[in-house]
């Protein structure tokens, strides 16, 4: 068994499309399908059930997949180790990072003390990618509103931020500089998609008011909603550090219910960290190191 052909299931058994898997690969469909039927063959049992051009992983293949993920992983980690103790990499840290207040200054004051560390940042579209992402193995650190509550995961808190009410400049709120949200039960309101994480936040903000809100019209990005409360169109439930980006539109504060969200520094606790990585966890929590979490 090669680990060449361990790396070839593991794109077929993700995709499960030997067309779509060849061309990520690489490499043509009849040389990944010989390494797949090579494979097979050594195992003694087939690892996938053909339907036409489609294939698809049975039991044989499930169970197989879950040990390969896992070798793979702890081979990737073995590389991290040695490299990171011959210096073979000036130091990258992978994170996947939900925007939050100051973070860009954060990563310049790091960059300055450790010109030689470089980042990779993703945006993941969900909460169920962003754990995935950080349970494989393929990134250092997340950052996120939310804890990842899973055995061995460490989240600690690094920032909060309120949460305000967002409204056109000549809005009978806009005067005022805090409303009980419930006061706002009857306003039009402009709203994240539901896939959003922060639409969930919202809805049940609303929820703990005493109502519903009545929604007029969903969008994708902060951008956009800002743009349609500028029109007069509606009102729109924000972070603060987005709503006070912007002139044209006042953010009024909410006393009640409590409107605040946390963000969490989270990452595996058995996985190894190169000294880039440890770097930027050690100062990322120094930077926070008075915060103090206000509970909801």
């Amino acid at each position: 068994m090669e680990l060449l052909q361990l790396h070839y299931f593991r794109k077929v058994a993700r995709l499960q499309h030997l067309t779509q898997a060849a061309r990520e690969l690489h490499i043509t469909q009849p040389a990944l399908s010989q390494t797949i039927a090579k494979l097979e063959k050594e195992l003694g049992v087939p690892l996938f059930s053909r339907e036409g051009r489609r294939i698809r992983l049975n039991a044989y293949g499930k169970a197989f997949l879950e040990k390969v993920e896992t070798a793979l992983e702890a081979l990737e980690e073995g590389r991290r180790i040695v490299a990171d103790m011959a210096g073979l990499e000036k130091g990258v840290v992978s994170l996947d990072a939900t925007f939050i207040p100051h973070f860009p200054e954060v990563l310049d004051d790091f960059r300055r003390e450790h010109p030689e560390v470089a980042f990779r940042i993703s945006q993941a579209p969900s909460k169920a990618a962003k754990e995935a992402l950080l349970m494989s193995g393929r990134i250092d650190f997340c950052i996120s509103c939310e804890p990842v509550l899973q055995p061995g995961v460490c989240n600690r808190p690094v920032s909060s931020e309120e949460i305000v009410l967002t409204v056109p400049a000549g809005h009978p709120f806009a005067g005022r500089g805090q409303i009980g949200l419930r006061e706002a039960a009857g306003e039009p309101f402009i709203a994240f998609k539901r896939e959003h994480r922060f639409r969930e936040t919202t809805d049940e903000l609303c929820r703990d008011a005493g109502f519903s809100p009545n929604i007029v019209c969903e969008a994708d990005e902060s951008g956009m909603i800002l743009d349609l409360i500028r029109s007069g169109l509606g009102v729109a439930l924000l972070p603060e550090s987005v709503a006070g980006r912007d002139g044209a539109v006042c953010a009024v504060r909410i006393l009640a219910p409590v409107a605040r969200r946390t963000y969490y520094l989270t990452w595996k606790e058995n996985r190894y960290l190169s000294r880039a990585a440890t770097a930027f966890r050690d100062f990322v929590l120094g930077r926070f190191s008075e915060f103090q979490v206000s509970s909801r």
